[in-house]
């Protein structure tokens, strides 16, 4: 089976489950698969997808695995406890034929607090069943010499000693297999220039360090949860500072575009979180901004971090890190370049958060691209709603 380990998944789904557990135990919430890569047949491996997710329904944590968790210095012991009884539930996903031919289509409706770990191990399972029927033969050998220029463009420049960067790339793997060289890979041969990786359990496995904060589905469910809609971007920075008491201090800034982002993350929100992350739109010129708005705010932008983590590679990451070399803090999070990188074209599939409390919710990126929601009516309101352009 591909995924042996709840663990296997990202950090932030932790995080963000905990957040889940404490303040919104009742939510209820719908998710949705999307490819938009292009002429992608999955259609032939569909019953190979549902017996992986049949499997993967069947984990439980291990002893090993919670003591690995209740180690980690944000996670709470009831939380813990929580997971030690925690399955996922196989009535909740939904797995079958898509509308057009080749499509398949996926979605999980049920509790948030019950279905939140299913979008990782889901994508991972949909990546690698595509391409060890569609790749017999991988690239393997092609795959390491490009790790290895990668990681030589940062190791054989003293320029570069303060440079990290972390693996962020579970969800598009090539497979399994392949993640865990590229990890044990760049821990042994980039030393301190290697932060980590977003893969809990490779971080357990490996010793390295589990990194990651929220995702756009914290802040999509509180348009649901909050107050009013515009006040869930404040409503969910907040509780977030109520959960972890200045740790996990990372701001996620494009669920409703930069603009908006900016207007709702006031000096208490500049002064309060450790920086913000880059996940859509020109990461130059919104390092730029943040930096200009910390300035505004009175707050020094060398005490806070940028992430950037969109669609990067390590010559980008590079010039970032030059750009903003002595202005802030920075650090990188590079995924599907370092994991899905050897000569095939990568899977570009999500699985999203639509609904909240039988309530649209939806993403407004900064890549037009990214944007998801299955309501064009509620899309317009919430572009109204924070003064977003129209689409």
């Amino acid at each position: 089976m591909i995924i042996t380990s709840l663990l296997d998944t990202d950090l932030y789904k932790f995080s963000m489950m905990q957040v889940v557990l404490h303040q919104f135990p009742a939510a209820q919430v719908e998710y949705r698969y999307k490819c938009r890569t292009p002429n992608v047949n999955l259609a032939p491996y569909l019953d190979e997808i549902r017996a992986e997710i049949h499997a993967l329904c069947q984990l439980k944590f291990t002893d090993a695995e919670l003591d690995y968790l209740r180690s980690l210095r944000f996670i709470k012991s009831d939380f813990v406890d929580f997971l030690g009884l925690f399955h996922l539930p196989e009535k909740c996903i939904d797995i079958g034929p898509g509308e057009s031919e080749g499509e398949i289509a996926i979605s999980v409706k049920g509790p948030w607090l019950h279905t939140i770990l299913f979008e990782i191990p889901v994508l991972a399972i949909v990546n690698e069943v595509y391409f060890r029927n569609t790749c017999t033969e991988p690239g393997w050998e092609e795959g390491r010499q490009r790790l290895q220029k990668k990681m030589q463009l940062v190791t054989d420049d003293p320029a570069l000693a303060d440079f990290r960067v972390a693996e962020y790339g579970t969800r598009r793997r090539f497979s399994k297999l392949w993640h865990e060289e590229v990890v044990r890979t760049m821990k042994a041969r980039m030393g301190v220039h290697f932060a980590g990786t977003s893969n809990v359990m490779m971080a357990m496995k490996h010793n390295v360090t589990p990194l990651g904060t929220m995702g756009h589905e914290y802040l999509q469910a509180c348009q649901a949860l909050g107050p009013r809609l515009r006040d869930s971007q404040v409503f969910a920075l907040e509780v977030w500072a109520k959960e972890y008491r200045g740790d996990l201090g990372i701001a996620l800034s494009d669920v409703y575009g930069m603009e908006a982002f900016l207007r709702d993350f006031d000096m208490y929100f500049c002064k309060l979180f450790d920086g913000a992350r880059h996940d859509s739109g020109d990461p130059f010129s919104w390092g730029e901004r943040m930096l200009e708005h910390y300035k505004a705010n009175r707050t020094d932008p060398r005490t806070k971090t940028l992430v950037f983590s969109d669609a990067l590679t390590i010559p980008r990451a590079i010039e970032l890190a030059q750009r903003f070399a002595g202005r802030c803090k920075v650090s990188f999070g590079i995924g599907t370049n370092l994991t899905n990188d050897l000569g095939h074209e990568p899977l570009q599939i999500v699985m999203k958060m639509v609904r909240c409390n039988g309530q649209p919710v939806a993403k407004v990126s900064d890549s037009p691209q990214k944007t998801m929601c299955d309501d064009p009516a509620y899309l317009a309101y919430l572009r109204q709603v924070f003064q977003l352009p129209p689409a």
